[in-house]
């Protein structure tokens, strides 16, 4: 599918791995609006992008925000392309060190954003881009991102391991079922990135990350994850597959 002249939605589009896809679409030619929560720097990161680039916020487990923001995706355009970027970590154990069972609540909320949001993303573009017309056999693409914590979650990540492997799972069902609406599915399973997150971790943590990626031994760079998805939905034969983004990385249990 040509990128040039569509109109495409990235959740997570104002920083990290989501913002990196937002330059990349628009650097060939895609209209882009970028779905955030408000508190995010998604306006100040449009208005630097220019025109063709627009901030809606939203929570990506709402379906009344999200709605706008296909909506507003369409006024751009037909919408044909979906990158869903946008999720949480937070640290979990089954059970502490005191014995104390981990926290319902707080596996609930990690699931929710990750995996219910990824659903919700998921089913309402996919809503959007069955309206539209076939281009060369096809109507769109969304591309999903889960971890390689879904294959080798370390201690301490239950719940977005958790959540992310429901992606990966979901991941070939989608396109499966949306086949017949000729709307693509693939999945990106990042490794350990140079995203805002890792900002705040000390120096000697992020080497010793990098170091673990046995080759390239860095941190992968966002503009490599928004390279992996442009060229998803360039690739017509790309569909219900979740490619791992890692530098052959398996992650140790700790």
């Amino acid at each position: 599918m040509n990128i040039q002249g569509m109109s495409a939605v990235v959740t997570g589009g104002a920083s990290g791995l989501g913002r990196a896809t937002v330059e990349k679409l628009l650097s060939q030619g895609a209209k882009v609006v970028i779905a955030d929560l408000p508190t995010s720097d998604g306006a100040a990161v449009a208005d630097k992008f220019g025109p063709n680039c627009r901030f809606v916020p939203a929570d990506v487990t709402s379906e009344e925000q999200m709605l706008q923001v296909f909506e507003a995706a369409s006024g751009l355009g037909p919408l044909r392309a979906t990158v869903h970027c946008a999720g949480r970590g937070g640290p979990l154990r089954v059970v502490d060190k005191n014995g104390v069972p981990g926290s319902l609540d707080h596996y609930e909320t990690i699931v929710r954003i990750n995996l219910i949001g990824s659903f919700n993303v998921l089913r309402l573009a996919a809503a959007e881009m069955a309206k539209t017309e076939e281009v060369d056999g096809e109507r769109g693409v969304i591309v999903l991102t889960a971890s390689v914590a879904a294959f080798e979650g370390q201690i301490g990540q239950i719940p977005y391991a958790s959540a992310k492997a429901g992606i990966v799972g979901m991941t070939i069902v989608a396109a499966r079922d949306l086949a017949s609406r000729k709307i693509r599915v693939c999945t990106i399973a990042p490794g350990t990135f140079d995203t805002p997150i890792l900002e705040r971790v000390a120096p000697e943590v992020r080497e010793s990350l990098a170091k673990a990626v046995p080759h390239p031994s860095r941190l992968g760079k966002p503009s490599e994850f928004a390279l992996t998805a442009a060229h998803i939905i360039e690739n017509s034969m790309l569909n219900g597959e979740t490619i791992r983004l890692d530098g052959a990385i398996r992650m140790p249990p700790r």
